[in-house]
């Protein structure tokens, strides 16, 4: 649990509580304006530089610590929050040559911006896949839910490597700039918390080799590293959004009520006020403990499937029975808890469907005996 912070992450605590309450709370002004402003600030007080690479520049922070930071962030239920981290490596971390100059040191310097492409679609003909072509590689598919891959420079996508005799030789992860020939987007669509997605094409796209992230043959572990470190902030980030709605209903259950007496005085109400915060206690306290595995190395694939499966299941009970003790006023367009309501439903989704990683969890037990979950 977070009672169990050394002195050095209990004093960014403070620091991070006190950037909050500077710099967090909406004004009148434009919200890009708002969002540059919180930008400025974070650099200054050096939250801008925890998720970048030190030989860049950054102060990159441990697991441990960005899912502290993460949580208390999503817990001001801001839109602000979304400015106060740096933009991350991603896959492309490690990159050399072409890659780092042409990619990745733009987008640590915010000059451009890169999106993931893994699900396909169900109804492909055959996974994606690239056939080497002297220097180059001929991407060919589809990669169905790309999130921001519409404003994107390039999208950094899983493949299957092929020689020109159909030969397989592995996959590798491969950055393809969104405006190269043969690169179209299909369908650009948003989901109802608001995210933008595209569904994205290739049809025999010239890569070249230059462009493969890492080696051929190293692109699923290498996105699925991505994916494992993505699944714990979406955890943290989940457990941030149950503690706003627990303040917040608590408040309401202390609020004057035209019966007489607060609605926190009913044994009922406080019955389900207590599994909201029992719930959540479980839940933080496995997310701190995988963040801690997760420093100490070694694979935490189970166990960062684990704290995302529980952690976002949890906060859809927990926001969902504040929905049900505010009451009605609660699903009006506008209200806090409505959007959370929206939000949390996606988290169940993102970075692997629950049933899914369950799936992976067990196979990983049975098949592989990885994990200590």
């Amino acid at each position: 649990m977070p009672d169990n912070l050394s002195v050095e992450l209990l004093a960014v605590q403070s620091q991070m509580a006190a950037f909050v309450d500077a710099q967090l709370k909406l004004t009148e002004d434009a919200l890009p304006s708002q969002h540059q402003r919180v930008r400025e600030a974070s650099k200054q007080a050096g939250f801008f530089f925890k998720t970048q690479p030190a030989e860049f520049g950054g102060s990159p922070a441990s697991a441990l610590e960005l899912t502290m930071l993460r949580e208390m962030l999503a817990a001001t239920n801001s839109p602000l929050a979304s400015s106060v981290f740096g933009p991350g490596p991603g896959v492309l971390h490690a990159a050399e040559g072409t890659l780092r100059s042409h990619y990745l040191e733009p987008v640590l310097r915010g000059e451009k911006r890169g999106a993931f492409g893994f699900t396909e679609p169900d109804s492909a003909p055959r996974p994606t896949y690239a056939v080497v072509d002297g220097d180059d590689l001929l991407v060919t598919g589809i990669k169905s839910y790309v999130t921001g891959g519409a404003t994107a420079d390039f999208v950094s996508i899983l493949v299957n490597v092929e020689d020109a005799d159909g030969g397989k030789l592995g996959t590798a992860m491969v950055a393809v700039d969104r405006l190269a020939s043969g690169v179209t987007i299909d369908r650009e669509f948003s989901s109802m918390e608001g995210g933008g997605h595209v569904s994205m094409k290739f049809d025999q796209v010239p890569v070249s080799k230059e462009n493969v992230i890492g080696k051929i043959g190293e692109g699923m572990p290498r996105a699925l590293g991505n994916i494992g470190n993505v699944r714990l902030m979406v955890s943290a980030q989940a457990m941030g959004m149950c503690l706003f709605v627990l303040d917040y209903v608590e408040n309401h259950l202390k609020a004057p009520h035209r019966s007489g007496s607060p609605l926190g005085a009913r044994e009922g109400v406080r019955l389900r006020y207590a599994d909201m915060r029992i719930e959540t206690y479980v839940a933080r306290s496995a997310l701190y403990r995988t963040a801690r595995l997760v420093d100490d190395g070694g694979n935490t694939v189970n166990e960062t499937i684990a704290t995302k499966v529980f952690c976002t299941e949890t906060a859809g009970r927990v926001i969902d029975m504040g929905v049900q003790l505010v009451g009605g006023q609660a699903l009006v367009t506008g209200h806090p808890l409505e959007a959370l309501y929206r939000q949390v439903r996606s988290l169940r989704l993102i970075e692997g469907a629950s049933d899914l990683l369950r799936i992976n969890l067990v196979k990983g037990r049975l098949e592989m005996d990885k994990g200590r979950v």
